[in-house]
């Protein structure tokens, strides 16, 4: 067993001192007297019982006190051990943010799908380090490698089309990716990027970044979000915003030879639901199991000694009303 605030120990100094107080009492204090002529007749009949009960209150407190102080020192006790196996790996969702990604052929439309599966994605990998990086015309780290699960789905809630000039520089938003984990010494590295358009700007070629992130040891899953043929996008027109079915327009070609190129797959997502499936489908792949020897198990023992403390509180009051009503 050991303390978690050792420290606090010194407060059972207290119970001591007025322990010293109440016999110095007991001594000095001033008591009732009575003379008579001999005192043999009660020499002869002893102590009674009720002399010694009286001080049971005073001890009782004393007991309470002096769990109540090892109760919050929080005495714990780890004395099992075990051994845990974590699957961990770095992982950063890449996602284009686009204006095209309003279109409305997903539920309530691209952006916002691809939001609420992402942040589903991430609730069921508590063991990873996870980022996020936004691209459309140029990109940016929405957020770094951590394993804060809040902080990262509040940002991921805060991915929209309007945070970069528009576009689709699918080579910078793979670059991006890369860096924040070329320094990642985990034993596997992922990135999972997601748009619905071609590549038509930025200064880094979609291919280049994937030869970089072969020369990291990244592996890249791409995914292509689209209904096939056409999809209904929001139109600003003097009559207000209406809906017109635009093309969609994807590079499967160039997805798919990003992907093979660093180890990984190309999925094309035409529905929540197939996208939602993609997710399921690389969270099953992407295991990287490791093994912690002598994890330790800590054992709570506060409860115990706070318990008695209670209990010694309870019969002192007890005993205080039963003393009251004796004659």
């Amino acid at each position: 067993m050991f303390f978690e605030y050792p420290h606090l120990l010194w407060l059972l100094v207290i119970p001591g001192l007025l322990a010293v107080l109440y016999v110095l009492r007991e001594l000095l204090g001033r008591t009732p007297h009575l003379r008579v002529s001999t005192s043999v007749p009660f020499l002869a009949g002893g102590h009674s019982v009720m002399e010694y009960v009286r001080h049971l209150p005073f001890l009782l407190r004393t007991l309470a006190l002096v769990m109540i102080i090892i109760a919050i020192a929080r005495p714990r006790s780890s004395e099992q051990m075990e051994k845990v196996d974590t699957e961990g790996i770095d992982i950063v969702l890449a996602m284009d943010v686009s204006t095209s990604m309003l279109a409305r052929d997903f539920a309530p439309d691209r952006i916002n799908a691809a939001k609420d599966i992402a942040i589903e994605f991430i609730s069921q990998r508590p063991s990873d380090r996870m980022g996020i990086v936004v691209f459309a015309g140029e990109s940016f780290t929405q957020c770094p490698l951590t394993t804060d699960r809040a902080t990262l789905i509040n940002l991921m809630k805060e991915v929209n089309t309007d945070l970069l000039e528009d576009g689709t520089a699918i080579g910078n938003g793979l670059a991006t990716a890369v860096a924040r984990m070329k320094d990642s010494d985990a034993k596997s590295r992922v990135v999972i990027l997601l748009t619905d358009g071609v590549n038509n700007c930025g200064e880094i070629a979609p291919e280049t970044a994937a030869e970089i992130a072969k020369t990291y040891g990244v592996r890249v899953y791409t995914i292509g979000v689209g209904a096939n043929g056409t999809a209904p996008y929001p139109v600003m027109t003097p009559w207000g915003v209406q809906m017109q079915n635009v093309k969609v327009e994807i590079d499967e070609k160039l997805l798919s030879e990003v992907a093979a190129t660093t180890g990984g797959r190309y999925f094309r997502a035409t529905d929540n639901t197939k996208l939602a499936e993609i997710y399921a489908e690389i969270n099953k792949m992407e295991k990287a199991r490791t093994t912690i020897d002598s994890f330790p198990v800590y054992k709570e023992l506060f409860g115990t000694y706070a318990l008695i403390a209670l209990a010694a509180l309870l019969l002192e009051f007890l005993l205080k009303l039963f003393l009251r009503r004796l004659p």
